[in-house]
């Protein structure tokens, strides 16, 4: 980037890969790298450390402006994906004469926020909720756009111009066995056409009883674990259905109660109800032939959702999961041959001290092993009886230091 005796560069004119000292926070205050093929850009506070690219205060000022003289190597803006964790709402108004393809918004609020995104060119806008208690009211883009929140919804409002297209990713509870999730009054937001629900495969199930406040759905797609199938059947103008990586369809009404659907996806689902859906597909073509993508694949066997999904380390680093899954597993293995509670203490308290002198084990990852002594203290034994939730947490707690 020039100096101030010199003519700033035109916008899109810097394309190529390279270091370039940039005014974000203030003259000079950071310097930008870009590297070949990457089309993204965190901005965060420091604690995210490798996570952001950019090290910014929560409430520190961003001249989102300096961005303007970068475009990738076809001319179009860049950065192209912009992830931004802080409270500075410039960006919407930034985003007026510079439009922003994919934006994610994880809002670092000192007080309940309004924020006013009705003239921003926002094509995709995720807004991320941490559990910070303060809520966020959005007015929304008079524009076509997507919108996906995830985390704490309760905390989420929004009024204006519906979404082209929403996504609901609610923090919901680890266990399949925790009493159904219920969503929050979503406001405004229940005018939309097309809703998409994402949870995890074997955490605590979403109720769609949500769906009787989205009278207006033609597109529903589900990810995850989800009960209340049943009254999917009351939505009969649906013409597109999407059910993806969904251990239990149990109580899904069968194809014909949605007379107008033209599209349908079953993609990783349980086997039995999955082989059901192709013969109800099959079907459905002899009377009237599927108009756009039509299909069912992966079926996945009980056991799959097990190994695949069933431990907390999915999302450590690659390094730490394979330790940590190392160690459940002679865990899991001791804990097979336990007869008695102080065997059981003594598997789960190896397994517990493993982590003591590893770095990384932070909050989150206190959090995971807790789940996974938890889950050690359901898995098979020759007690005679079951390990108490409370007795296993207590040994847990009392050998880790983390």
């Amino acid at each position: 980037m020039p100096n101030d005796s010199q003519a700033s560069p035109s916008a899109g004119s810097v394309r190529e890969v390279g270091g370039y000292p940039i005014d974000l926070t203030g003259p000079l205050s950071h310097t930008l790298v870009i590297k070949p093929g990457v089309g993204s850009l965190s901005i965060g506070p420091s604690q995210l450390g490798k996570k952001a690219d950019l090290h910014v205060s929560p409430d520190t000022h961003i001249d989102w402006t300096v961005f303007d003289v970068f475009a990738t190597p076809a001319g179009s803006p860049w950065p192209r994906f912009l992830h931004y964790t802080g409270s500075d709402q410039s960006f919407f108004d930034w985003a007026q004469k510079r439009p922003i393809e994919e934006m994610t918004w994880t809002p670092i609020l000192s007080a309940d926020t309004v924020a006013d995104a009705t003239q921003s060119n926002l094509y995709g806008l995720h807004i991320e909720l941490d559990q910070s208690g303060r809520s966020l009211s959005l007015r929304l883009p008079k524009r076509h756009f997507r919108l996906s929140v995830s985390g704490d919804l309760s905390r989420f409002s929004a009024t204006g111009d519906m979404p082209s297209s929403l996504t609901l990713a609610p923090r919901t509870g680890r266990r399949r066995n925790d009493t159904p999730f219920l969503l929050p009054d979503m406001g405004e937001l229940h005018k939309v056409t097309s809703l998409t629900l994402q949870n995890t495969p074997l955490g605590q199930p979403i109720s769609l009883e949500c769906l009787n406040r989205f009278p207006n759905l033609t597109s529903l797609s589900l990810w995850g674990n989800f009960c209340d199938l049943d009254l999917m059947a009351y939505h009969t103008q649906l013409t597109n259905l999407e059910l993806r990586f969904m251990p239990d369809l149990g109580g899904l009404p069968t194809l014909n109660v949605w007379p107008l659907l033209n599209r349908f996806i079953a993609y990783n689902v349980e086997e039995i109800a999955g082989k059901h859906l192709k013969q109800q597909m099959k079907t459905r073509a002899v009377t009237r032939p599927w108009t756009d993508h039509a299909s069912v694949s992966q079926l996945r066997k009980a056991e799959w959702w097990t190994t695949e999904f069933s431990r907390p380390f999915s999302s450590w680093p690659k390094r730490l999961a394979k330790l940590a899954n190392e160690a459940y597993n002679v865990a899991q293995a001791t804990l097979s041959k336990a007869c008695s509670f102080a065997e059981a203490e003594a598997a789960i308290t190896a397994f517990t001290v493993r982590f003591n002198n590893l770095k990384g084990i932070e909050t989150t990852e206190r959090e995971d092993l807790g789940e996974a002594v938890w889950q050690l203290s359901q898995s098979d034994h020759l007690i005679g009886q079951p390990i108490a939730e409370e007795m296993a947490q207590q040994w847990f707690d009392a050998a880790r230091e983390y």
